[in-house]
């Protein structure tokens, strides 16, 4: 009757459709406010079963309902879904913001936290997660005065429906652009790659020519390749008028959020958004995180500003009409950096990233992902697929034409081999053994092509987490997920990567491992659930085996000759590693620090114009242009599309990118494939999740703190 609660771990997607999301939501928080009561009226003696551990399961199922509407909203979105959704998002928006509000639960665990935090019979898992829990309380309003509670719970409620909007938004407007062209002399200089899936594009929509939109293989490879510089522009100021425009607009939608997350945190006691986000995270403060990036930017600023002056050296000098030498370099357009860039590469280096693509089909690189999984960490991966009786042809690429409406995508199974649904046909499902015990410590679906349906980005997430407390009963596995926007395939070729796409799956894959490897007693604390400045570590990391010879030959194979990458290809793609690495450096600093600035100086600044605060506040921070381009800060899901995310947060990227240069070493001394170094990676960092304070996990596992200059050793740019 309520599919939406089903507890089975091989989730019936197919039941999951959009007319059962009122009734199963309100009935779950139906019986979440129940659970919510029992505990905040529970009787002395106060124990961990009756308060924390009886609060917890009491929520599980509607945090899994729920978390299954979000998720499908992601994925395949449909007016319907989305009607659904958003009807239920202000009550439930409204409970979760009222927990710990709620005076008489507050009571009831403060009694109990305070008497027992150093209660010698819990696991030292359990004594931490009552503290964070008390903490989590006290964050967020717990000990506020009534009137001060009641405002808070507006806010949160307000701030979920402004950031759904918002990411509405963002989908919508990149649906909403098309380019459709059909003389194929202004395609000169886009690899055939590129060419094939615009034609492919073009020909599902029933148009002759070639289509590009504003899902990233498609924007990329225009921007990168194009030599068609209208073409280049056209591009360009679309996908920068995303969340700009009048059907789609995002400008009021971030003044709001902006306004409501600092009257939050001065409801909190906090200055600013920035301190009420960071106070428990490893840089401690807003100031810290900013002046953690200024460091770093302080140190690449050099290298960055001669690599801007060398590119327009390098335009100048190959463009038709020359300048003399005594003159200054024209600046460029904002939409000739990457094509530029890519030709100052291939003269550099003499290399073309499209050559590597041939070496990573999809299928391959996932294989010997798994390969490297089992290697290092001692795992088992096996698939479902070849089990599926689907009730259509699996494709190998998106296609919204063949599943117009959210009932018709799920595929379905023959049951009595309880073989796992799946949401959309281009979904597989994987199940994750322990290679040494045969124990099953999780499965997860992997979703990477691009549709209409689903928003744009690569992430991981997790459905269900298992069981690991022995009190509590047997082990049991859990559930993850991660998707992608990847290269799709062309007719029946595979999907061939770039390297970025590569690294983009060990990325999300390395976050799904720090899920399904965890051994915590406290689900709350399992997995990605570490403060946001530690969680890209175990994603972060595993993009460098990506670079490694003895790595890359696990699964870097021509599609068609089964051959590795070609030595000289790869001696190649080694030296090109550091080109422009300052500026990749100082655009993700860029980004953090808008974050932050947004998040600490905006509120308190008087200004009217968004745009011009963001532009004096980035100063140094970007090349001159033609054309000064606008922050993106209307089409920046990362900030904007949940109530907090990478709110305030966005500098955890590069936080956690020195401790992945740094914990790295240790595999390179060792030997990159050695599985002594990467069990000890399993069992100190990804099995702990939250069970201790990050700097102590890491400390563990490297036996020092970390290097800071480690990522800038990496990158070229510090002897």
């Amino acid at each position: 009757m309520h599919p939406f609660l089903q507890n089975d771990f091989h989730i019936q997607w197919s039941r999951l459709t959009p007319d059962h999301v009122e009734a199963d939501i309100n009935q779950a928080l139906a019986d979440a406010k129940a659970a919510v009561d029992a505990v905040a009226n529970q009787a002395p003696p106060l124990t961990y079963e009756n308060t924390l551990l009886a609060l917890d399961e009491g929520l599980e199922p509607l945090n899994r309902a729920w978390g299954l509407v979000n998720h499908l909203d992601s994925v395949v979105n449909s007016p319907e879904l989305r009607a659904a959704h958003n009807k239920m998002l202000p009550k439930v928006s409204e409970f979760y913001a009222g927990i710990p509000l709620n005076e008489a639960l507050w009571k009831t665990l403060k009694a109990y936290g305070e008497a027992d935090l150093d209660d010698e019979s819990l696991s030292p898992t359990k004594r931490r997660y009552i503290a964070e829990t008390l903490a989590d309380f006290r964050e967020a309003g717990a000990d506020l005065p009534p009137e001060k509670k009641k405002r808070a719970a507006e806010i949160q409620s307000q701030l979920a429906e402004l950031t759904q909007k918002y990411s509405e938004n963002c989908l919508d407007a990149t649906n909403a652009w098309e380019r459709i062209v059909t003389d194929e002399a202004e395609l000169a200089g886009l690899p055939q790659s590129a060419l094939d899936a615009a034609r492919q594009s073009a020909a599902k929509k029933d148009a002759d020519g070639w289509r590009f939109t504003l899902q990233a293989p498609s924007y990329i490879a225009v921007m990168t390749y194009a030599d068609n510089e209208a073409l280049r522009k056209d591009v360009w100021q679309a996908y920068a008028a995303i969340g700009r425009g009048c059907d789609h607009d995002n400008r009021e939608l971030v003044r709001g959020i902006l306004d409501l997350r600092h009257e939050l945190a001065n409801l909190m006691g906090k200055q600013h958004f920035a301190d009420h986000v960071t106070a428990r995270r490893m840089a401690g403060s807003g100031q810290a995180a900013l002046d953690f990036g200024h460091a770093i930017f302080e140190k690449v600023r050099p290298a960055f500003q001669d690599e801007a002056k060398q590119l327009r050296e390098f335009k100048a000098s190959n463009a038709t009409s020359h300048v003399q030498c005594s003159e200054e370099p024209p600046l460029l357009e904002p939409w000739e950096v990457g094509y530029w860039a890519e030709k100052q590469r291939k003269v550099h280096y003499a290399f073309d990233e499209e050559a590597l693509r041939p070496y990573f089909p999809i299928n391959r690189v996932i294989s010997g992902l798994f390969d490297l999984a089992e290697r290092l960490f001692g795992l088992r991966i096996e698939t479902a697929d070849e089990h599926r009786t689907l009730n259509a042809q699996h494709p190998t690429s998106n296609d919204d034409k063949a599943s117009p409406t959210f009932d018709v995508q799920c595929s379905t199974f023959d049951v009595e081999r309880s073989v796992p649904e799946v949401w959309h046909p281009e979904v597989h499902y994987y199940d994750l053994y322990d290679a040494d015990t045969s124990e099953h410590l999780g499965a997860f679906y992997a979703d990477w092509f691009p549709r209409e349906s689903k928003r744009g980005g690569a992430w991981m997430n997790y459905l269900i987490t298992g069981n690991c407390d022995s009190a509590q009963g047997p082990r049991s596995p859990h559930l993850g997920l991660i998707c992608g926007n990847l290269t799709p395939a062309i007719g029946d070729a595979p999907a061939c990567l770039t390297h970025r796409e590569v690294e983009t799956i060990f990325h999300e894959f390395g976050h799904l491992l720090h899920h399904l490897c965890g051994e915590v007693d406290v689900k709350a604390l399992n997995g990605v659930n570490v403060p946001w400045d530690f969680v890209e570590l175990p994603s972060q990391i595993m993009e460098n085996w990506c670079w490694e010879r003895a790595s890359l030959d696990l699964f870097a194979r021509h599609h068609e000759t089964g051959e590795p990458i070609p030595e000289e290809l790869f001696e190649k793609m080694l030296a090109a590693r550091n080109y422009r690495k300052a500026s990749a450096n100082v655009r993700q600093l860029a980004f953090g620090k808008m974050d932050l600035e947004l998040h600490i100086n905006w509120p308190e600044s008087g200004k009217e114009d968004l745009d011009a605060f963001i532009d004096a506040t980035l100063r140094g921070y970007s090349p001159d242009y033609k054309t000064k381009p606008k922050s993106n800060v209307f089409n920046f899901g990362h900030l904007f599309s949940s109530p907090t995310g990478y709110a305030a947060g966005y500098y955890s990227y590069k936080w956690a990118e020195v401790l992945d240069a740094d914990a790295f070493t240790r595999f390179q001394e060792a030997g990159i494939l050695n599985p002594d170094t990467g069990r000890d990676f399993r069992h100190k960092i990804l099995a702990k999740g939250n069970a201790a304070d990050p700097a102590e996990l890491y400390e563990d596992f490297m036996g020092r703190a970390p290097d800071p200059d480690a990522l800038l050793r990496r990158d070229g740019l510090l002897a």
